[in-house]
């Protein structure tokens, strides 16, 4: 029995042996198959990753993304193109200022007067301005212009103004030809400006350092309330060569203490000096000239002027005050001039003169003109209602009025012939209605009543004075 179980156990044992082999044998023939076939999905991968390698190689590289394209738009009338990023931009611009009056004047006028006998009643272009503005690499700014206008007759062609400013804040460096800063009158637009013409005493002390076509260098800066600004100043585009161009300084100071809703106070002070006047002959004269129009280039003739003065130096000095509430403006200034002779004879002094202007503007629609904060001077009114009879809209209306005087005289009584600069003395009445339909045109209408005191130059006993009147329309269309 013993046998027996030992052999049922042996047996028993073999049997769970040989199931343990086989049973082994058959796990691993199952790993290595998972083995193969995990092998050939990787060698299946990166099978299809070679072929998506060929094929993109093989594929056409995409364009690039396009660049934004530049805008264009129309502000105030003026197409616009600039870049999409603001980097870039360029403005056009025209200005057409007709001018068309009669003047009324006495007849038998002294034939020593000349032209200034008989003025030219007519019209000319007193302005026909195209250009173009902008900005180029966000931080600096461009502007060139021509003018076909003029004085009396409509001009050929002249470059009127052209110069490059980079802007760091708060600062404006600029260069170039163009109207240095140098008075309230002088820096308003002439576009919105109360009268056809500046009065003659502000015209006349901008053209002595500064005026349009200028070659300059000015420096200015500015806050909310306050503006400085110098320049240095050569000759102007266009002129005449001399020996040597003129040499000059001006400057400005501007502040408006109070600026609030209804009301706007303006106060500042401007100056020149003439270093050196242009050479006109070779080791000889530096003549200064000054001299005006009346406040209307119809006729371009000048009824008041020093002649030729040899000097050595100009200076220049202007106090400037203005006040706005709500759509009442008065403004004014007072002009101080003096020369220095060159070589002045004994006995012979050095010439002083000046001058001075009030006006007022007085919109009857009631809109107040703009406080231009870039240059500290009015504009035209903004319009509140913009010419439309259908809707029963006329645009803006403004009333104005103006008083200047001009003297050039200096010891005009003097003994001495040398001393004496009988340059004239000019005073003008103005009296006019400005329209605005919108903010590209205006039209005005004014009524000038000049007097000139003055007396021959030469000596003689016949005078050069006379009074006339003077009216003109303006037609405008300036965007």
């Amino acid at each position: 029995m013993t046998i027996n179980r030992f052999a049922r156990g042996a047996a028993a044992l073999a049997g769970a042996a040989t199931l343990a082999v086989a049973g082994g044998a058959h796990a691993q023939t199952d790993q290595q198959a998972r083995i193969e076939a995990l092998e050939a999905q990787l060698a299946a991968l990166q099978k299809q990753i070679a072929e998506i390698k060929t094929a993109t190689a093989a594929a056409p590289k995409a364009a690039p993304a396009a660049a934004p394209a530049a805008t264009v738009s129309i502000a105030g009338g003026r197409p616009t193109i600039a870049s999409s990023d603001g980097a870039f931009s360029a403005t056009l611009h025209g200005v057409m200022q007709l001018d068309t009056a009669h003047y009324f004047q006495d007849k038998g006028l002294p034939a020593v007067i000349g032209n200034g006998r008989d003025l030219n009643s007519g019209s000319n272009f007193r302005r026909a301005r195209l250009g173009v503005d902008g900005k180029f690499f966000k931080a600096f700014d461009y502007s060139i212009l021509l003018d076909f206008g003029g004085a009396g007759t409509d001009g050929a062609g002249a470059l009127q103004e052209l110069f490059i400013q980079y802007n760091y804040a708060p600062f404006k460096v600029r260069v170039g030809a163009f109207a240095p800063n140098v008075g309230l009158e002088d820096a308003a637009s002439t576009n919105g400006s109360l009268f056809a013409e500046r009065p003659a005493i502000s015209e006349l002390t901008r053209g002595l350092a500064a005026a349009d076509r200028r070659y300059a260098l000015q420096v200015q800066t500015s806050g909310e309330n306050w503006l400085l600004s110098a320049a240095a100043t050569g000759g102007k585009s266009g002129d005449a060569q001399t020996f040597d161009e003129q040499q000059a300084y001006v400057a400005r100071a501007a502040f408006a203490p109070v600026k609030a809703k209804d009301w706007i106070v303006h106060t500042g002070v401007a100056g020149g000096y003439i270093v050196t006047p242009a050479q006109s002959t070779i080791g000889g004269a530096y003549p200064l000239t000054l001299a005006e129009r009346p406040e209307l280039r119809v006729d371009g003739t000048t009824l008041v002027t020093t002649g030729a003065i040899d000097a050595d130096n100009l200076r220049h000095f202007s106090g400037e005050l203005a006040v706005q509430h709500k759509n009442l403006l008065v403004q004014g200034e007072v002009f101080d001039i003096a020369v220095e002779r060159r070589n002045p004879a004994a006995g012979v002094s050095d010439p002083k003169f000046g001058g001075w202007y009030v006006e007022a503007g007085w919109v009857l629609t009631g809109e107040a003109r703009r406080y231009n904060a870039s240059t500290f001077a009015f504009d035209a009114p903004t319009i509140a209602n913009a010419f439309d009879p259908k809707a029963g809209k006329w645009g803006s209306w403004e009333l104005a009025a103006r008083y200047s005087v001009l003297d050039l005289n200096h010891h005009e009584t003097a003994t001495l012939a040398a001393d004496r600069v009988r340059g004239g003395e000019q005073t003008i009445w103005t009296a006019g209605v400005n329209w605005f339909p919108n903010s590209v045109t205006k039209f005005s209408l004014d009524y000038l009543d000049v007097d000139v005191d003055r007396l021959d130059p030469a000596g003689g006993a016949v005078a050069l004075s006379q009074g006339y009147q003077a009216v003109n329309l303006r037609s405008q269309f300036a965007f």
